[in-house]
């Protein structure tokens, strides 16, 4: 189970990086889906999604005792390699041993380090397509992606709206495939 749990994650920060890779110089304040961020901002609210993986599971530290010292522009001057350092420094973090057993202590409470690394995979892979829309870049995500997003979101998808982190979700049309199942959960129109 967390073999494949980690061979998830790091398929999700290889997909979300490959298209960190292929943003162009002139991409970067371009929209996104996500109304709020542009394709920079988007790939911010990421890598500062990874950069919190070492300190709340390798260190045991709390939001709290984080504070504000991963707020603000994370990417510098080199967004790709900022994207590179966070992905490389989350996966180690979470595949250390022994580590997905820990308990992290996140914004709403305490979880099994295990679930906070699913729930960053799920994240990841529909930033992703936000992340391909936003340059233009093929949007169909790989199918063994969806499925774990889709398994791991469905069950708090109806939440997700009122924590802030998603839109509200839509109607699924009749016949849809996986990934127009899980966009629509998360109030995105594939």
């Amino acid at each position: 189970m967390a073999d494949t749990l980690l061979a998830q994650h790091a398929q999700a920060l290889e997909y979300f990086g490959g298209l960190v890779h292929a943003v162009g110089p002139d991409q970067w304040g371009g929209p996104t889906p996500c109304t709020e961020w542009n394709v920079r901002d988007l790939v911010n609210h990421v890598v500062g999604e990874q950069l919190w993986v070492p300190p709340l599971v390798t260190e045991g530290l709390t939001v709290a005792e984080v504070g504000g010292a991963l707020d603000g522009d994370l990417l510098g001057d080199d967004p790709a390699a900022a994207w590179d350092r966070g992905a490389a420094g989350a996966a180690a973090a979470f595949g250390a041993p022994g580590a997905l057993e820990r308990t992290v202590k996140l914004s709403y409470g305490e979880a099994k380090a295990a679930a906070y690394c699913s729930e960053l995979a799920a994240d990841t892979v529909v930033h992703a397509w936000d992340l391909a829309r936003g340059i233009g870049a093929d949007d169909r995500l790989p199918a063994d992606l969806v499925e774990f997003a889709l398994k791991e979101i469905a069950p708090y998808a109806d939440g997700l709206a009122a924590s802030g982190a998603y839109a509200e979700p839509l109607e699924i049309p009749a016949g849809a495939d996986a990934q127009t199942r899980l966009l629509a959960m998360v109030g995105r129109k594939g």
